[in-house]
């Protein structure tokens, strides 16, 4: 069983039967009666005065069922949308916490901000009557540029709840104990670098469908959502303002997540909100444009850095000042990213003994930024895998040996960093070394000599990264200033017939839960994995959870289902006992099966369960009819994933095209469940974290606001031709601390790849006298950066 279905083995996804025949239900598959449907119009404008709104001609087309305006839904005391996460500044003072409208009444403060609904017998009705809308704008400055959003006199985009366009000045380290080993420091390397803005396009857009049933007085909403408890928990008591029970969130089958749909976002408010309103079924689904215009977006960072090295190599110290943007709203998670899931990583491998970093978060007149594959991690392995490998140039170095010379040694875990974390695990040395021997680093010279014989420039480039995922526990994330726990529960229900249902408060969007999940009760129990089925996505039928973000899924929900399995163990086994005339303190429980230890008696699992829900022949005094379990898991820490990606490039100098030939990674997830899913989201981060380095790019008008980026004409993304095949390979250091002994994997690759991909652009370059590449290194940037180098200029 064990060896077929159960941990460790590579078992074909059991979703892939429905989503390549055509069979997956999405939210824009509904089959609702009398539905309705929805059109929003948006702000032209990133900052503007709404004079007056007049709807009349647009009330009279065809079809059109109703209008909602910003001040239809003030007067019936609709409340903001949230931010759950409550940062306290350096000062101990919590962010600052502008209103965040679901519907802008007085004000737009980004393009795409939405200023009406127009809800109609048909989408085309809807989207043609929102252009008889007139809307009489009063424009007014726009604060685009995050490089200058807290400059004196920038245009402020809250005036009077956040001056000066901060939400919070937040540190961590003391800055006079790291500025005071800098001015010692035999070597000081120095960087300054922006964390291109991305646009998350998820295969299936966002989407949102409620209906109001006036008999109960309850809402149904479906939602393309990661997290649907969290969903109802928030719209509920925060912004609706009914009571929670009377609300049910479906998250059916959701095309890709990627951070995106963690969040509360507007049109699903208000769909659910005005379900009520029109007394019939209302849906919504974005067209691409909206996509690109409204979700929220990730990254965007302007950062200088700083490493202090002694005269053996050694860091001595790490001071990072950042300005993190925001967007003109506060997201559901946003004020964490660029504090908790991005400073408290800054150590990554290594044995610094002192980090300062400040983070300054800056509101903008752009869509509001959050979570993004990775959320926080990328960025901080950006900025220490960069400054490493700068160090290494400056020093001339070997960049491997310089990182190897500054690894946490195997013998120092549980390690404490000096930015809050404590790294549970963890032997960094084999993987860079496995990585190593994959990508023939020795070899790379000869490359780069065949490959100057051909006319291009060839560089290689590594990034050793750690992650922090699982977010734990929750007294801790509490005190952090986060707003749910971080807990994950599990039901496992026995049918009389011996199949079994999981139920579970996490939410799978390309995660394959339904596999793995399956697969980890399918070794402890030894139940079939095709009588084994995953339930998840809806509030009314699962328990309640935190949902699926941040590498979490796993560790935490997987934690929580094999506690349930322990519990049906346990529980199997008195009733095995009776069964047997036996001792349950002699009962073991080994493949499926319960024995007697020493004797030749047996009872399978199936006829335990059987006589639970039969129960002629029971210990009913003792023990109550049924195989139902519940479970819920809290982690007493993180889980820290860890590995090393080797990536080369090629550049053609007279286009500056850059090409990836080739891309290692080795990782340290602790235990593997399936290593073809793995491998599967390995490959997945990869490519997204080329796309940052080589093509992805969110541009806004500094002047105007307009996205310029606003569709797959402008916003570039990977396709399968911009990557080589990849090599991978795995260390395990089991997490000491989940009873799987996993740690996460599904932003592994996401979070490595862009700086490996960028310290080899950068080593390609460095003979021509190249210091420094900004991300995006599009063909237009490196075509240029080649035509200006000065050794290019000199021969």
């Amino acid at each position: 069983m064990t060896a077929e279905t159960g941990i460790g083995a590579r078992v074909k996804r059991k979703e892939d039967q429905r989503f390549l025949t055509g069979t997956g239900r999405y939210v824009d598959d509904l089959p609702l009666a009398r539905a309705t449907y929805a059109y929003f119009l948006r702000s032209p404008h990133a900052h503007a005065k709404i004079k007056s709104i007049d709807v009349s001609a647009a009330k009279a087309m065809p079809g059109v069922v109703e209008i909602f305006t910003g001040k239809d839904v003030a007067d019936a005391k609709v409340g903001s949308l949230i931010c759950g996460w409550v940062v306290k500044d350096k000062h101990g003072e919590p962010h600052k916490a502008p209103p965040h409208p679901v519907m802008a009444a007085d004000t737009v403060r980004y393009v795409g901000d939405p200023v009406a609904m127009v809800v109609a017998n048909s989408h085309d009705e809807a989207k043609d009557a929102s252009e008889a809308i007139k809307v009489d704008y009063e424009e007014k400055p726009a604060n685009i540029d995050l490089a200058h959003a807290l400059d004196k006199g920038a245009a402020e985009v809250h005036a009077a709840e956040v001056p000066g366009n901060l939400i919070y000045d937040w540190e961590i380290g003391v800055k006079a104990d790291v500025d005071a080993v800098i001015a010692k420091a035999a070597h000081v390397t120095k960087m300054d670098i922006v964390n291109n803005r991305l646009i998350p396009n998820a295969m299936e857009p966002r989407a949102a469908a409620a209906e109001y049933d006036k008999g109960t007085g309850n809402y149904t909403l479906w939602s393309t959502s990661q997290n649907p408890h969290v969903l109802r928990l928030i719209l509920s008591a925060f912004v609706l303002g009914i009571p929670e029970h009377k609300l049910r969130v479906i998250a059916p089958d959701v095309g890709g997540g990627f951070g995106s749909k963690i969040f509360c976002y507007n049109e699903e408010t208000m769909v659910c909100w005005a379900s009520s309103r029109v007394g019939r079924p209302i849906k919504w689904t974005a067209e691409r444009t909206e996509s690109f215009m409204t979700d929220a977006h990730g990254r965007d960072h302007v950062t200088h850095a700083e490493l202090a090295l002694d005269k053996d190599h050694k860091f001595l110290a790490l001071k990072v000042e950042t300005i993190a943007n925001m967007g003109a709203y506060l997201s559901t998670f946003s004020t964490a990213v660029p504090t908790y899931l991005y400073a408290t990583l800054l150590a990554g491998q290594y044995t610094t003994p002192v980090i300062y970093a400040n983070v300054k978060a800056a509101v903008t007149h752009t869509a509001p930024v959050d979570a993004y594959r990775g959320a926080g991690r990328p960025e901080a392995t950006f900025v220490i895998e960069s400054i490493v490998s700068k160090a290494a140039a400056e020093l001339k170095v070997d960049p491997a040996e310089l990182r190897r010379k500054n690894f946490i040694p195997s013998d120092a875990f549980p390690y404490q960093t000096p930015v809050a974390l404590q790294y549970d695990s963890g032997n960094y040395p084999p993987i860079i070394d496995e990585a190593i021997k994959i990508a023939d680093y020795k070899g790379f010279e000869s490359r780069r000599t065949e490959a100057k014989s051909r006319g291009k420039l060839r560089g290689i480039g590594f990034s050793s990264y750690i992650e922090a995922c699982g977010l734990a526990p929750s007294q801790v994330i509490g005190q952090l200033g986060g707003g749910v726990g971080q807990w994950e529960s599990a039901q496992i229900k026995f049918n009389p017939t011996g199949n079994v249902q999981i139920l579970t408060g996490s939410h799978s969007h390309g995660q394959s839960h339904e596999t793995t999940f399956a697969q980890i009760v399918s070794d402890k129990l030894g139940v079939p994995l095709e009588n084994i089925e995953v339930v998840h996505g809806d509030t009314a039928t699962t328990p309640f959870g935190m949902g699926t973000y941040g590498s979490r899924s796993l560790a935490v929900g997987g934690s929580a289902i094999m506690k349930a399995t322990d519990k049906i163990i346990a529980k199997g086994k008195k009733i095995a006992a009776h069964l047997m005339e036996a001792s349950a303190a002699d009962v073991v429980f080994e493949n499926g099966t319960f024995k007697v230890a020493g004797t030749d008696k047996a009872v399978p699992l199936a006829q335990a369960v059987f006589a639970a829900y039969v129960p002629h022949n029971y210990p009913l005094a003792e023990i109550e009819p049924g195989m139902d379990e519940n479970a819920f898991y809290d982690p007493a820490n993180f889980v820290y994933p860890a590995g090393t990606q080797i990536c080369e490039v090629e550049i053609d100098p007279e286009t500056g095209v850059v090409e990836v030939v080739a891309h290692t990674a080795v990782d340290d997830f602790g235990n593997i469940i399936n290593p073809m899913i793995v491998e599967g989201q390995v490959h997945g981060g990869i490519v997204q974290g080329v796309g940052q380095a080589l093509l992805e790019n969110a541009v806004y008008d500094k002047d105007t606001g307009q996205l310029l980026s606003g569709s797959y004409m402008d916003y570039t993304m990977p396709r399968a031709d911009d990557v080589p095949s990849f090599k991978l390979g795995y260390k395990v250091t089991p997490c000491p601390h989940n009873p799987l002994g996993v740690k996460g994997c599904g932003e592994a690759g996401a979070i490595a790849a862009p700086a490996a991909v960028m310290n080899a652009v950068h080593d390609a370059l460095a003979p021509l006298g190249v210091t420094h590449v900004p991300m995006p290194a599009t063909p237009l940037t490196v075509w240029q950066l080649i035509q200006s180098a000065p050794r290019a200029a000199a021969g």
